[in-house]
C-alpha cells in the first residue's frame, strides 16, 4: 500500500511538474506573441505619425496610404493612441526569469514607445521649432527624390500628395508654434529663401520623370504650395523679434532622453569626460600622423566626378574582399552594393535639406545604396571635401560596412521587432567603430594622408557629444556651437552651423557616434576576456551588425549576460 501510495505522489508529483512547465511555455509564447503583436501594430501606427527629420538615416517604410497632418485634432488623436500602446507595453512586463531576449525585445519596444513620448511632449518640436514644419512640407518632398529613377506611379503619386498637403500642413503649424524660439526661426527663414526659383528648377528637371499628366498635376499642387511657403516665412519674420532665444532643453528632460530612450546609463558629465578623452587621443594621433607623413604630398582632388565614380566602385569592392580576406565580418552575398552618382538637377535645389543619400529600405532590400556626389573642386563642405580626395573613409562610414550595409544586415533579421527598432547610439556607432577597425586593418596604408582624414573624424566625433551636451543644458547657444566646431575640427562655418543646428534641434542626436563607438569598444574588450581562446572577432562583428539597430547596452546582456549598462527608466518630466 505505502509503495502504490509513493507510486501515486509521483505521478501526481511528474504531472504537476508538467503542468508548470506547460503554463511557463505557454506563458512564454503568449508573451512573445504579445509583443510581436504590440510591435506590429506599433509600426504600422508609427509609419503614418512618424515626423520627417533631416537625419539621414531611413528610419520607416511609410504606408501608401500616408498623409502628412499636425492639426491639433490630430496630436491630441496620437497622445491618446500612444497611451494606449503605453498601457499595452506594461501589462506585458515579462518575468524575471525570462529569457534575455524575450526582455531585451520589451526594452526596445518600451524605448520606441519613449521616443514618440519625447517627441510630443518633452522635446516638442512641433510647438517650438519652425524649422520642424521644413521637414514636414519641403522635406517630406525631398525623401522621395533622393532614390534613383524610375519614379514609378506610386511614388510620383506620393510626391504630388506631399506637395498638396503643404497648404494645411502650414495653417496648422501656426496654430501649433506657441513656444517658438528664435535660432530656429531665423533657420527656417533662411532654408525657405529664393523657394519660387528653386520650386520652379526642381520641376523643369524633374519634368523627365513624370508623366504629362502627373507633371500637370505637380504644377497645380506647387502653385498652391509656393505661396503658403512663402506666407509662412512672412509670418515668422513678423514674429522674429518677440520670440524667445533659448534653445536648451534642460538637465531633467535630457536625462529622460539618455535614460528612457537611447538606453544610455551615463550621465552628462560623464559624456563630458568621456569626450574629452577622446578629444584628446584624437589630436595625439593624429599629430604622430603628421609627422610620419611629413614629407608626402597633399593628397589631390579628382580631376573629374566620372573619375570619383570610378574610383568609389573599386574601393567598395576592395573594402568587401578586405572584409572577407581578415575574417572581420560576413558579407552575404545577397547584398547589394554602395555606390556614387551625379547629384540631379531636381535634387540640388532642395539638397540643404538633408544628406544627398538614398539608402535604401526595409522594403528595397534588392536595391544599391546611393550617395549624390557634386563636382570636386576646392571650395566644397566638409565631408564632401575629404571624398573628392579619397572615397573610402566615407564609403566605410556611409555604405560598406557603415550605415548601408549595417541597416540592410538590420532589416533581415529575423526578429521583427529588431527589424523595425532603429537607435542612433548603435547605428552611428557602428559607422564610428567601422572607420577606427578599417583604419587599423590598414585599409588606408596605400594613402597615409587619408589616415589624417580619419583623425579629423575622431576629432569631429569627440567635439560633437561636447556641443550636443552643452546645447542641451544651455551652457553653449547655437552660435557658440557652431563657432565652437568651426574653429576646433577646424570646418567651414557653413557645415559647422548645420551641425550645431541639428544638435540643437535634435538633443541626444550628435553623442551617439563617439559613446556607441565606445559601448562597442568595451563590449568587444569584455568579450574577449569572458570567452578567452574562443573569443571570435568575425562572430563578434557578425552578432553586433546583425542587431545593429539595438542599443549597445542591450546587446551586452544578450551576448554577455551582463545587464549593468541597462539604465533604470526615469518618469517622463512635466
Amino acid at each position: 500500500m505505502r509503495i502504490l501510495s509513493r507510486m501515486i505522489l509521483q505521478i501526481s508529483n511528474r504531472s504537476c511538474v508538467l503542468l508548470l512547465f506547460l503554463c511557463a511555455s505557454v506563458a512564454k509564447t503568449n508573451a512573445a506573441d504579445g509583443f510581436t503583436q504590440l510591435s506590429e501594430n506599433f509600426w504600422a501606427w508609427r509609419a503614418q505619425e512618424q515626423p520627417f527629420s533631416e537625419d539621414d538615416m531611413p528610419r520607416i517604410d511609410r504606408a501608401p496610404d500616408f498623409a502628412i497632418t499636425w492639426s491639433q485634432t490630430a496630436v491630441k488623436k496620437r497622445r491618446q493612441q500612444l497611451a494606449d500602446f503605453e498601457q499595452r507595453w506594461s501589462h506585458l512586463t515579462p518575468a524575471s526569469g525570462a529569457p534575455i531576449p524575450e526582455r531585451v525585445d520589451y526594452r526596445l519596444i518600451g524605448s520606441a514607445l519613449a521616443r514618440v513620448r519625447w517627441e510630443l511632449d518633452i522635446e516638442q518640436a512641433w510647438k517650438r521649432n519652425p524649422e520642424f514644419y521644413v521637414d514636414q512640407t519641403l522635406g517630406a518632398m525631398y525623401i522621395l527624390l533622393l532614390p534613383p529613377p524610375p519614379f514609378s506611379a506610386e511614388r510620383q503619386r506620393q510626391i504630388i500628395s506631399r506637395l498638396e498637403s503643404v497648404p494645411a500642413t502650414l495653417r496648422a503649424a501656426q496654430e501649433n508654434l506657441t513656444d517658438m524660439r528664435q535660432p530656429f526661426a531665423l533657420l527656417a527663414i533662411d532654408a525657405l529663401n529664393d523657394l519660387p526659383s528653386r520650386m520652379q528648377k526642381m520641376q523643369s528637371a524633374l519634368a523627365s520623370q513624370l508623366t504629362s499628366e502627373n507633371n500637370a498635376v505637380l504644377a497645380k499642387a506647387a502653385a498652391a504650395a509656393v505661396p503658403a511657403i512663402t506666407q509662412y516665412r512672412a509670418w515668422l519674420q513678423t514674429r522674429v523679434p518677440s520670440m524667445r532665444k533659448d534653445t536648451a532643453i534642460g538637465r531633467e528632460k535630457y536625462i529622460f532622453f539618455l535614460r528612457n530612450v537611447a538606453l544610455l546609463p551615463y550621465s552628462p558629465e560623464q559624456l563630458l569626460a568621456m569626450s574629452r578623452q577622446e578629444l584628446s587621443r584624437s589630436f595625439a594621433f593624429e599629430s604622430y600622423e603628421r609627422n610620419r607623413d611629413a614629407e608626402l604630398p597633399a593628397l589631390p582632388l579628382f580631376a573629374t566626378q566620372s573619375a570619383q565614380i570610378e574610383q568609389e566602385k573599386t574601393d567598395e569592392d576592395d573594402i568587401r574582399e578586405l572584409l572577407s580576406k581578415q575574417h572581420l565580418l560576413t558579407v552575404p552575398g545577397w547584398m547589394k552594393h554602395y555606390r556614387n552618382l551625379p547629384l540631379p538637377d531636381y535634387v540640388a535645389p532642395f539638397e540643404s535639406l538633408g544628406v544627398t543619400d538614398d539608402l535604401t529600405g526595409p522594403a528595397r532590400l534588392d536595391q544599391d545604396g546611393t550617395s549624390y556626389i557634386r563636382v570636386p573642386n576646392p571650395n566644397l563642405g566638409f565631408f564632401s571635401l575629404s571624398t573628392a580626395r579619397d572615397p573610402r573613409p566615407i564609403i566605410v562610414h556611409e555604405g560598406v560596412p557603415g550605415h548601408y550595409f549595417q541597416l540592410t544586415l538590420g532589416w533581415a533579421h529575423s526578429d521583427p521587432i529588431r527589424r523595425h527598432y532603429y537607435d542612433s547610439g548603435a547605428n552611428e556607432g557602428i559607422g564610428f567603430y567601422a572607420e577606427e577597425m578599417m583604419l587599423e586593418a590598414g585599409l588606408f596604408d596605400n594613402k597615409p594622408r587619408t589616415r589624417e582624414i580619419i583623425y579629423s573624424f575622431m576629432r569631429l566625433r569627440a567635439l560633437r557629444v561636447e556641443v550636443d551636451v552643452k546645447l542641451a543644458l544651455g551652457l553653449f547657444t547655437l552660435r557658440q556651437g557652431a563657432d565652437y566646431l568651426a574653429e576646433t575640427v577646424p570646418m567651414d562655418r557653413g557645415t559647422a552651423l548645420e551641425e550645431a543646428s541639428l544638435f540643437a534641434s535634435s538633443p541626444g542626436q550628435a553623442i551617439s557616434y563617439q559613446i556607441g563607438k565606445l559601448q562597442i569598444t568595451q563590449l568587444l574588450a569584455d568579450a574577449r576576456r569572458a570567452q578567452g581562446d574562443s573569443f571570435s572577432l568575425l562572430r563578434f562583428n557578425d552578432f553586433v551588425w546583425g542587431n545593429g539597430n539595438v542599443p549597445i547596452a542591450l546587446q551586452r546582456w544578450e551576448m554577455l549576460g551582463d545587464a549593468h549598462d541597462v539604465p533604470v527608466a526615469v518618469v517622463a518630466p512635466k
